[in-house]
């Protein structure tokens, strides 16, 4: 009984420097999976969109986002956004009218999940997960939690490729809110050379469009 007791207390004294070590491992797949993005240099990646809410799928929606940095133009099937860093236009096709505004941190969260390659350094702790594979391939599932209990997305759950650090699937929680949307990375390109032309909005394209500046 002795002997079981001590080996109780003993594995119970380890799970802080097991749980210590897991945090150090899901932050450095965190920065080499930003690494492998900066050197990427233009991405274009395919997606799908599932909107789960209780385990049952309320939607799905096809898209293709493409990046450069922390701009990025993504493109659905009712609605195309532009960001150059600063400014974001979002044309919805039904209104045939596009939004202006400065988002915040916060709200590009919302639009782009890329944005994790930025946000993980600070305010929000990370964990491994179990997940070994995904979709065929050897993956790493790190879940980042955020700290401040005010922030309206509250988990973030990656999957990243363990041979060349790409995302394959993100999965984000909103705070007390059943919906979570399962974002699954369908074809994913790097290396591509974009104009940064490409993430502002043009008005030639759209001639007819009505503009609501927010800002």
């Amino acid at each position: 009984m002795k002997k079981y007791i001590f080996s109780v207390l003993i594995a119970l004294l380890s799970l802080p420097v097991i749980a210590q070590q897991q945090q150090s491992q899901a932050k450095s797949i965190l920065d080499k999976t930003a690494e492998a993005f900066r050197k990427a240099g233009g991405v274009k990646a395919d997606f799908t969109v599932k909107v789960i809410t209780d385990g049952l799928i309320e939607g799905v929606e096809h898209g293709t986002i493409q990046l450069k940095g922390e701009k990025f133009v993504l493109k659905t099937t009712d609605i195309v956004t532009w960001f150059d860093g600063k400014t974001q236009w979002s044309y919805v096709a039904k209104n045939d009218e596009v939004n202006v505004s400065n988002p915040t941190q916060e709200e590009l969260q919302q639009i782009n999940p890329y944005t994790f390659l930025y946000m993980y350094q600070k305010g929000f702790s990370y964990k491994l997960g179990t997940m070994k594979t995904f979709r065929g391939k050897a993956i790493w599932e790190v879940v980042l939690t955020a700290k401040d209990k005010a922030q309206d997305l509250e988990r973030i759950t990656l999957y990243v490729t363990k041979e060349g650090y790409e995302p394959l699937y993100i999965l984000l929680q909103q705070r007390a809110h059943p919906t979570r949307n399962a974002i699954t990375v369908t074809g994913y390109q790097t290396g591509q050379k974009y104009a940064d032309t490409l993430f502002t909005f043009d008005r030639k394209q759209y001639p007819s469009a009505e503009i609501i500046d927010l800002r």
